[in-house]
């Protein structure tokens, strides 16, 4: 159990770790290069861990040189690893290995712990289908364990519409240079999460890969490109920073966030725009981002977080100690999260004594004056965190289950007590 200790208006700087969208994508990418790639920066984190190994089983050379991954790749030659690849509840290594290993000759089974295997990837099923892979899923719900039984990436183009998650897309992007056929990806209808299709693209350019853009919704990759080992740096994970921006919004105190790109593509930065209208003073320097926090200003505010998810519980706590009505929408995907995350959101803010209503695609919290609780996480890191940072402000906070930060940010508690020294 952790127990928060309540802090003054902070004066802190931090530096948070590397990205976990960049450092996935581009492991996958170096692993598929020819040659040797040093990824600086590169995040140390459960998930990344799980997806070392199973690169490596499937022929990657990989190891860590203090902060930075040295990949030796298999120049698109993946070699079945003989048994199942067990990747924890990492959501986003199933999505986008399930292309991968359709590019390699045999069968490959990818499959994870109780509820990676309750998350659906039924519309990637669909579209490799579409594109000549053999390809099949576990029930109705299209859940993992997944097999598939390679022999190459035919190509063709794909239609992908109503998304319950865009790393479909980046899924089907990151194998297509390794296709017999140019691949195109058109995409219709709703798609949450968009601009993680654009790290996924500014990561393949990076690695020596063109996509072409038609239209904002239609990606071509050209056959006959392979990813070209080389240098990479990781950039700071802004999911990471935002409890430290919601720290300072929190405490009325001013916090430095280190290593973070004010420009960069991940959508999690457009948390920062959120603060400003809330109340908060924002500075956007170079290389890092400074959050002071003021008056929480009042009224009923209406945000759609659908290109920003996992900002949710980071904006909920926000919220909670807002006066006024806050109403989040566009984020019916976060029930297929770690956790429901709808769910374990509205339960854990109406212990603290606030007003939280689940809605088909989001939340209505009702901000108040928070009072202390035990906080379950549903082994979700998400939840562990924001709430952990509601205890800067609400005396009585507890986190049970602190240790599922290592998800994405194992030095969080540690960076977290730094702020008050």
């Amino acid at each position: 159990m952790k127990r928060i200790e309540p802090a003054r208006r902070l004066q802190a700087a931090v530096v948070v770790p590397g990205s976990k969208s960049y450092t996935q994508r581009a492991l996958i990418m170096a692993a598929l290069a020819g040659g040797r790639s040093v990824l600086r920066n590169a995040l140390d984190a459960e998930d990344s861990v799980r997806l070392v190994q199973a690169l490596r089983s499937l022929g990657a050379g990989i190891r860590w040189e203090g902060e930075d991954l040295v990949v030796t790749g298999t120049g698109g030659t993946i070699t079945p690893p003989g048994s199942a690849l067990f990747l924890g509840n990492n959501g986003t290594a199933m999505r986008l290995l399930t292309s991968v290993v359709a590019l390699g000759n045999g069968t490959f089974t990818l499959t994870g712990d109780r509820r990676l295997r309750e998350r659906p990837v039924g519309p990637l099923r669909e579209a490799l289908v579409a594109l000549g892979v053999d390809i099949a899923t576990e029930g109705d719900r299209g859940c993992p364990p997944v097999t598939v039984r390679g022999r190459g990436l035919p190509g063709g183009q794909v239609v992908l519409k109503d998304l319950d998650s865009s790393q479909y897309v980046s899924s089907l992007l990151i194998s297509a240079p390794y296709a017999s056929a140019d691949v195109t990806v058109v995409l219709e209808g709703h798609v949450p999460s968009l601009p993680y299709v654009d790290v996924t693209v500014e990561t393949m350019q990076q690695f020596g890969v063109e996509v072409r853009r038609e239209n904002a919704r239609t990606f071509v990759v050209p056959h006959g490109q392979r990813y070209v080992g080389g240098t990479y740096r990781v950039e700071g994970d802004v999911s990471s920073a935002s409890y430290f921006f919601l720290a300072a919004a929190v405490t009325g105190g001013t916090v430095r966030v280190e290593r973070i790109n004010p420009r960069t593509r991940q959508g999690d930065i457009g948390i920062l725009d959120i603060l400003e209208e809330l109340g908060c003073t924002v500075r956007r320097g170079e290389g890092e981002v400074e959050v002071t926090g003021g008056a929480l200003a009042n009224g009923d505010r209406v945000f759609d977080l659908g290109n920003m998810p996992d900002m949710v519980p980071t904006l909920a706590v926000l919220a909670a100690l807002r006066p006024g009505r806050t109403a989040i929408t566009g984020v019916a995907h976060l029930r297929v999260k770690e956790s429901d995350r709808l769910a374990a959101l509205a339960a854990e803010l109406r212990k603290t004594g606030i007003s939280a209503e689940e809605r088909p695609d989001g939340l209505v919290i009702e901000g108040g004056r928070p009072r202390g609780a035990e906080i379950e996480t549903y082994d979700d890191h998400r939840i562990a965190m924001s709430f952990a940072v509601l205890g800067l402000a609400v005396p009585g906070i507890a986190i049970r289950n602190g240790r599922c930060v290592a998800k994405s940010f194992p030095r969080f508690w540690e960076l977290l007590e730094g702020l008050s020294t």
